[in-house]
């Protein structure tokens, strides 16, 4: 096969089957697979390479007979590959290539599979925050690996992609409340279970669509709302070919929810699934609005607390913007791609002002 050249970079990655991680990505997730079609052929490959090692890594925590050591091989994995050595197998070297050029700290991936074994140990969620603290490592800390890999570092560009993963994370949960229970798993909130006079554990072993089931489907989707909108604003901090693949993904998943809500909330009988024409419909209404998204976050929007961590253990003062004319480096500041472009024009005539030749009236004032 013939090597996949890594971005900004003429040098070709380590050599490694992409087929077989693809492949992987396909079965996986049809709508993260139909939304990374949009994404420049540049970052397809690292795209890729990320969701191949996720998926993995969640097989070999969740199928496996002791999660406890599936997590030291896959931590051990994860050593050779930040020491540049990665093993033989097609996704660790691929990962290998992505952390490195990408800078992408450990903790990302550590707490990543930090969330997989909470699954595999069926660890209980008393409250919303709760789950929310577990969508943050499996999902948020994918939505802040993929805006690394599309060059995008700062705190607020990185929160709001750590949120859309939480949006999407919540989005599965209520999807998959039944076939969760069937595998013996509870993502709603068991306080919620309190509130409605519901004893968790009995509805787990039968679980059972009524009234209240649909009440807290209802809750998680509005919640899970609540993060897509601000996802919005993330959307319009990413590169301009990068816009279309998450504003898709976005809506897709979104689109997820509102069916939910047509066939009236419930997920404990079937699975709801999004039509192939419906998603090439939001497709298609991606590309069209993605360049259009908001710029800036709300002053007033905090960070969801439950992935503060992520976007700490970034570090937010590499690969900044910087504009170099005659000799002399600008950083450019933190701001929306419009008002980059006004700081720069504005640059640009302060320095041709500075640089234009005196007037003969100007030199006679300053003649001595």
């Amino acid at each position: 096969m013939s090597p996949a050249l890594g971005p900004h970079t003429d040098r070709p990655m380590p050599q490694f089957d992409l087929s077989a991680c693809r492949a992987l990505m396909r079965g996986g997730s049809k709508s993260f697979f139909a939304a990374s079609l949009l994404l420049p052929a540049r970052l397809r490959a690292p795209a890729t390479a990320l969701y191949a090692f996720c998926r993995l890594a969640d097989d070999a925590i969740d199928t496996g007979t002791d999660p406890l050591a599936a997590m030291r091989d896959l931590q051990s994995r994860l050593d050779a590959v930040y020491a540049g050595r990665p093993g033989e197998l097609d996704a660790d070297r691929a990962l290998a290539h992505v952390v490195h050029h990408f800078d992408v700290p450990r903790a990302l991936l550590d707490a990543l599979l930090e969330g997989f074994l909470w699954d595999a140990q069926g660890r209980c969620y008393h409250t919303l925050e709760e789950v929310e603290d577990y969508g943050a490592r499996v999902a948020g800390t994918v939505g802040a690996m993929m805006a690394l890999i599309m060059d995008t570092r700062n705190p607020r560009a990185l929160a709001r992609a750590c949120e859309l993963g939480v949006a999407m994370q919540l989005t599965n949960i209520a999807r998959d409340i039944g076939e969760d229970a069937r595998n013996g798993r509870l993502y709603i909130p068991r306080d919620w279970f309190v509130a409605a006079g519901m004893d968790a554990d009995a509805w787990l072993r039968k679980p059972v669509f009524d009234a209240r089931i649909a009440g807290f489907t209802a809750r998680l989707i509005a919640r899970a709302g609540e993060l897509y909108r601000r996802g919005a604003y993330g959307v319009g901090e990413l590169p301009w070919d990068c816009r279309p693949a998450i504003q898709a993904a976005r809506l897709i998943y979104s689109e997820i929810g509102c069916q939910l809500q047509r066939q009236g909330l419930n997920s404990v009988d079937h699975r709801t699934v999004v039509s192939k024409p419906r998603k090439l419909y939001l497709i298609a209404r991606a590309t069209a609005v993605a360049v259009n998204a908001p710029y800036l976050s709300p002053r007033e929007l905090v960070a969801l607390p439950a992935i503060t961590f992520l976007v700490d253990a970034v570090d937010t003062r590499k690969h900044e913007d910087a504009l170099t004319v005659g000799g002399q480096t600008w950083k450019v500041p933190e701001r929306s791609f419009d008002q980059r472009v006004e700081w720069v024009v504005d640059l640009l005539g302060r320095l041709e002002q500075k640089d234009r030749p005196r007037s003969h009236l100007a030199a006679v004032r300053e003649t001595p």
